[in-house]
């Protein structure tokens, strides 16, 4: 009798557990219209054809402007993002003691004129009287080394004038190119010192992309190689020739610095983040490997998960993860999550999450 019991008990349960399972799938079931999509298919490419570096624009012609002289700052009348022009004024340094070194060299310089004049004329006269025989050749000797050194004394002195205009130089600091101030370091009140930077002046006129290189491509880097620079803050792709490849990898963490100019313009700035591919030929690449590439506009970002909706055989979207490689212009390398010619959503009109009803366009 108890084990009828058991038995019944047993199908009961079975029963409601699945009667449960039934209305849990009709609730999961979408009821509402499809979300239109827009569907395209994954491309393929040999990733060893070319290679994708990162970097920044920085301009060609940068200068860090400083002074020799140590002082209080009287006046420095440039702010960040102003215009100067070559030979403009920019910091003006307290000359109070170069004005006094002035003094005393003007003073040294009278002092030593007289002396000059005097010993000029001694020199004269007693060469005069050597000549008729009324002097010594002794006392000639004399007047003419008391000459030369009076001489000498006035050049010093001269010298040590030329000194204090070239100290007065560097209490006036000006703009050693034209270009936008990007920099400033110090206020008026501040002290000054030797060598150390005051602004900092960049040409827009002419920039460079400078990015940095793997070992295992900057073999296939060379010199006037053309390249494809993409500005992703202006959306610009910009044809380019490699200007200069550093030689060294000791000072930049394993990668190799390579440089690019490019034309300045009004919507390009130093400091923006730039993409430059480098195409390489199939006779300088050893071995190529075949990659799936997707615009990059399709993927979706949660966290540090990278992902994009692929369509399942049920017509409902599916978010897939992915593993992402480099990124090629406006598509990025998927190494692993998609295969070659599968289907995966590119846009869609309403919102989309695993399991909503597709509808392709």
């Amino acid at each position: 009798m108890k084990k009828i019991v058991y038995n019944t008990v047993l199908i009961s349960s079975l029963w409601i557990f699945a009667s449960c399972t039934t209305k849990e799938q009709n609730k999961a079931e979408f009821k509402g219209q499809p979300v239109e999509v827009t569907v395209n298919k994954t491309s393929e490419t040999h990733a060893g054809g070319n290679a994708t570096a990162s970097g920044k624009l920085v301009s060609r012609n940068s200068v860090n402007v400083s002074t020799r002289m140590m002082g209080y700052i009287s006046s420095i009348p440039i702010e960040v993002g102003q215009s100067v022009r070559a030979g403009q004024q920019l910091v003006s340094i307290n000359n109070t003691d170069v004005q006094a070194k002035g003094g005393q060299a003007d003073a040294q310089i009278s002092q030593a004129q007289a002396n000059y004049n005097i010993a000029k004329k001694d020199y004269e006269r007693f060469k005069n009287l050597f000549e008729s025989q009324s002097a010594s050749q002794k006392e000639l000797d004399d007047m003419t080394a008391r000459y030369e050194m009076a001489k000498a004394g006035l050049e010093a002195a001269k010298q040590m004038k030329n000194e204090v205009n070239a100290q007065y130089r560097y209490t006036n600091v000006t703009a050693p190119i034209s270009g936008v101030v990007t920099a400033k370091y110090v206020d008026q009140g501040n002290m000054a010192n030797p060598g150390m930077p005051l602004l900092t002046i960049e040409s827009p006129t002419e920039l460079q992309a400078q990015v940095l290189v793997s070992e295992q491509n900057i073999v296939q880097v060379k010199f006037g190689m053309e390249v494809l620079v993409s500005i992703k803050s202006t959306g610009e792709e910009i044809k380019a020739k490699v200007a200069e490849i550093s030689q060294s990898s000791a000072n930049t963490g394993g990668q190799y610095l390579v440089k690019i100019n490019i034309p300045g313009s009004q919507e390009r700035l130093p400091g923006m983040f730039v993409n430059v591919v480098f195409p390489f030929t199939a006779g300088h690449i050893q071995e190529q490997e075949s990659a799936v590439l997707i615009p990059e506009s399709a993927l979706v970002r949660n966290g540090q998960l990278t992902g994009v909706y692929v369509v399942s055989e049920q017509k409902t979207a599916v978010l897939r993860w992915l593993k992402t490689g480099k990124t090629i212009g406006e598509n990025i390398e998927i190494l692993s999550g998609l295969k070659v010619d599968e289907p995966y959503i590119t846009s869609s009109d309403g919102k989309l999450y695993n399991g909503v009803k597709i509808q392709i366009k």
